[in-house]
């Protein structure tokens, strides 16, 4: 078995068309998303149009946290990225959201969730301190968000940080980074940063061997400006810098 996985995408269709012609280019034709696919200053609907016609082949999708909030909120409810997303989708995309799972199983072997199992806005490989550290989480924490599921490899994303972490018992968990969102600032649980310092669109490529699973952590350039521009165009200096330097 061989896959691509992709998630967080963020409205960035420019970055996730480089991703998918890289796919394309190293012959793989399964992929699996695991969220956050439209909000963000960019181009939400057209970044759309690209998600639903690969999600036709197979449902092989999960919702993440900030595309739940596209469904959940009313337009007056949402925050900056969000709403401007919002504004851009049609009723077909919205119908599409409402339809992902939290989780799924993907062909019996793999796990599929956002976040983590039960919580779609936790990071599940990273912990925050008060300082505003970004910092791997302690192994025995990790290992208790994965209790109950019995895939040898689960997948996650949310934190935009390409990382794979073993468990004790075999099973690898993976984190595909982003594709369209190389840096950001958030409030909670506390002030912190995730900067990767490039501004290329991220994924993995992931096969099965002999040995066990074997992912390999791409980085794929684009015509990132052209995107650093449109946030700045939209009013978002914070896109605008972390689009062109991977960093706020």
């Amino acid at each position: 078995m061989r896959f691509a996985a992709i998630a967080d995408v963020h409205g960035n269709r420019a970055a996730l068309k480089a991703v998918l012609d890289d796919i394309s280019a190293l012959g793989i034709r399964d992929i699996v998303n695991l969220g956050d696919c439209f909000s963000g200053p960019l181009e939400a609907d057209q970044t759309g149009a690209l998600l639903l016609l690969l999600d036709l082949k197979a449902e092989r999708t999960v919702r993440g946290n900030h595309d739940r909030y596209l469904v959940e909120k009313t337009a007056d409810q949402l925050e900056a990225s969000d709403a401007h997303a919002h504004r851009q989708m049609s009723p077909r995309h919205f119908d599409w959201l409402r339809k992902l799972p939290f989780s799924m199983i993907w062909r019996d072997e793999v796990f599929l969730c956002h976040a983590t199992p039960k919580d779609d806005n936790l990071y599940w490989l990273e912990t925050v301190s008060p300082q505003g550290h970004v910092t791997l989480r302690p192994q025995d924490e990790i290992e208790v968000l994965a209790e109950g599921i019995e895939q040898s490899l689960i997948l996650c994303g949310h934190s935009h940080i390409a990382r794979m972490v073993s468990l004790s018992d075999g099973r690898l968990i993976v984190n595909p980074g982003s594709v369209g969102q190389p840096a950001y600032d958030d409030d909670a649980p506390f002030y912190h940063k995730v900067e990767t310092g490039h501004a290329m669109a991220s994924y993995a490529v992931i096969e099965k061997t002999g040995h066990g699973w074997a992912p390999l952590f791409r980085n794929v350039p684009y015509d990132h400006m052209a995107m650093s521009r449109l946030a700045a165009a939209n009013g978002r200096a914070e896109w605008a810098s972390a689009l062109a330097t991977g960093r706020v």
